[in-house]
């Protein structure tokens, strides 16, 4: 499948080789803002813990690491490593599965409960668990009817912005809606007096540049310069 890319229009200060804004659509804005809802064990994987600054690595490591002796039977360590990521539709949030990962396989619950059938009640996920009326081990176990997320009980999900109007994206990941008030001013901020040193450039966005900015809105307030002027100069 051929992959997805989602385009921004850069306006760029060609004397200082800066971005002052970008426009974008629903896609990149709901891109954006998906960045805040991943877990964090799920960022580290997207941005390969050797490159990251700081210590969040290390953390990945030592968890990953850990011998199980050390962990708890009731937990799995791929809850944190390979967490679950929050839901997405190709359709609608455009660049976002961009930046999916492979996940940890969906574990299998179990359940059990006592043998005694006078004892229904009572239900557990450790068959090691002592029954509360006759304090025998809750080992019979019982079938998981797991829901089926196809169904048509769930929302359906459309992103976080509506579609109908264009945004604008400043250097540092300031979003808001755009219009023409706001670029002047944007533009008189700036001290932009010769226009002509200003360039529109449209640039075309896949999942390298999706983890380029994940990655750079950890660690500068120049986001959209950093990542996509780079991206330009090397074109």
């Amino acid at each position: 499948m051929a992959e997805k890319q989602v385009s921004v229009k850069l306006l760029i200060d060609t004397k200082t080789n800066k971005v002052l804004f970008a426009e974008g659509g629903k896609d990149f804005v709901d891109f954006l803002f998906y960045m805040l809802s991943l877990p964090v064990g799920a960022v580290v994987r997207m941005l390969n813990k050797g490159t990251m600054t700081g210590s969040l690595g290390n953390l990945y490591d030592s968890i990953e690491n850990l011998s199980n002796d050390y962990i708890q039977q009731t937990f799995h360590k791929d809850f944190l490593l390979k967490p679950s990521l929050p839901p997405c539709n190709a359709d609608s949030v455009g660049m976002v599965p961009l930046l999916s990962i492979d996940q940890a396989p969906i574990l299998a619950k179990s359940f059990f409960m006592c043998p005694s059938i006078k004892h229904y009640l009572y239900v557990t996920d450790d068959p090691k668990t002592l029954c509360p009326q006759c304090k025998r081990n809750m080992s019979t176990e019982l079938n998981y009817v797991r829901y089926d997320v196809k169904g048509e009980n769930l929302p359906s999900y459309d992103g976080y912005v509506k579609g109908v109007v264009t945004y604008m994206i400043m250097d540092d990941l300031v979003v808001k809606p755009m219009s023409t008030i706001s670029s002047i001013t944007l533009l008189n901020r700036f001290s932009i007096k010769d226009v002509s040193s200003l360039e529109e450039k449209v640039v075309h966005l896949g999942l390298d540049e999706g983890v380029a900015l994940l990655k750079a809105s950890f660690e500068s307030k120049t986001v959209l310069t950093d990542v996509l002027l780079a991206k330009k100069a090397s074109m």
